[in-house]
């Protein structure tokens, strides 16, 4: 049996856009935040992150961040099961 192709989640251009903020990370020159007055990238995947970031603003193949695809998501309605109470009606006798 044949495989499926897989469909790419991301650009390959948008790796290019993360390697040279990794190279940024390990060199100790990547800052954070708008203009770089967040303070040094500590973490790798705060440089992924940022690489990832910047590869959307240049507009190219890079899936929603996960907090938007879960505000993006339908939410599941909960079914409602009412009781149904049977009422008799009074008749004065």
């Amino acid at each position: 049996m044949a495989r499926k192709a897989k469909k790419r989640r991301y650009s390959r251009s948008s790796g290019s856009d993360v390697e040279s903020e990794m190279k940024r990370y390990k060199k100790g020159t990547a800052k954070s935040g708008p203009g770089g007055r967040g303070g040094r990238v500590k973490s790798r995947k705060q440089a992924i992150a940022i690489g990832l970031s910047k590869a959307r603003k240049k507009g190219k193949k890079v899936p929603k961040k996960a907090s938007k695809r879960k505000a993006s998501k339908k939410k599941t309605s909960k079914k409602k099961t009412s009781k149904k109470t049977s009422r008799r009606k009074s008749t004065k006798r």
